[in-house]
């Protein structure tokens, strides 16, 4: 089923079910991309990206379940991948070296420039 937006997954009793996928693109930032046991990850709703020249474009969220801005500092590659997957929208995660990112405001820079792409064509 690829790009369906769903997989199979053992749900312990229940075999075979069906979950939605949430985690739609990953965007690794990381200047250091050999290290994954301790990151920086961001998510937001990948209906953000759709501003991004040249982007796939994410239906609208409902309101109530998009995720404008999450964000774990010092976890592994792995964790961020599952917290990504058990939003309530798609998202796209943010993957940052540890000590980036957030702390220093990269990510809004990164943001600012990426919301710029559309007001250029």
């Amino acid at each position: 089923m690829t790009g369906s937006g769903w997989i199979a997954v053992d749900a312990g009793r229940i075999p075979n079910h069906w979950l939605p996928v949430m985690l739609w693109n990953v965007i690794d930032k990381r200047t250091r991309p050999y290290r994954w046991r301790e990151v920086n990850a961001i998510i937001e709703a990948t209906e953000h990206d759709n501003s991004c020249a040249d982007a796939d474009h994410a239906q609208e969220s409902d309101p109530q379940v998009t995720v404008d801005y999450e964000a774990l500092e010092a976890v592994s590659v792995s964790e961020a991948i599952k917290w990504a997957e058990s939003q309530p929208c798609p998202v796209t995660l943010y993957l940052y070296d540890l000590g980036a990112g957030f702390g220093d405001e990269e990510h809004f820079t990164s943001v600012e420039a990426r919301s710029n792409d559309k007001n250029d064509n």
